[in-house]
């Protein structure tokens, strides 16, 4: 092998490895500084209970069910909810603690909007739980009423 050739299977090599890299850290963060987590990686953040748990749907999904914890703060108007703008997350990120944050919501949609939301207001530790609670629930995690009675709407 010559020493060009040499050069460019070194600089081919180099190459891989970089990409390869870039690839296993997109994986747990987004373009937006926001970390995705499944909902097992969630409950265990959960159990922990080192997290500020944030649900971002509205009033009336929070109150059908929602993780024993949660803190709902809507992130914006969704299924008929008609709330004034000061009760949303833009305006209320003052009360999310400097501290790891755990957002979800319905499916990961809004929350994945909330996170970044969050990450651009300056919080450093911010995780969107993928799937929602509708992944928490089809793995057959606990989930609590606005009666405050533990709830299984696990799916059999």
């Amino acid at each position: 092998m010559n020493k060009r050739n040499l050069i460019y299977f070194g600089a081919l090599i180099l190459l891989f490895l970089v990409v390869f890299l870039i690839f296993t850290e997109q994986k747990k963060e987004s373009s937006s500084g926001v970390q995705n987590v499944t909902v097992q990686e969630a409950k265990e953040m959960v159990e922990k209970g080192d997290v500020f748990l944030l649900d971002v749907r509205t009033p009336g999904e929070f109150n059908s069910s929602h993780i024993k914890g949660a803190t709902l703060i809507p992130v914006n108007n969704a299924s008929g909810s008609n709330l004034s703008s000061d009760l949303l997350l833009e305006a209320r990120t003052d009360e999310v603690p400097e501290k790891k944050i755990l957002v979800y919501c319905r499916t990961g949609r809004r929350s994945n909007t909330a996170s970044t939301m969050l990450v651009n207001a300056g919080y450093s530790q911010v995780y969107n739980m993928a799937g929602g609670i509708t992944a928490w629930i089809d793995a057959g995690y606990p989930v609590v009423s606005s009666e405050d009675e533990e709830t299984d709407l696990s799916r059999d």
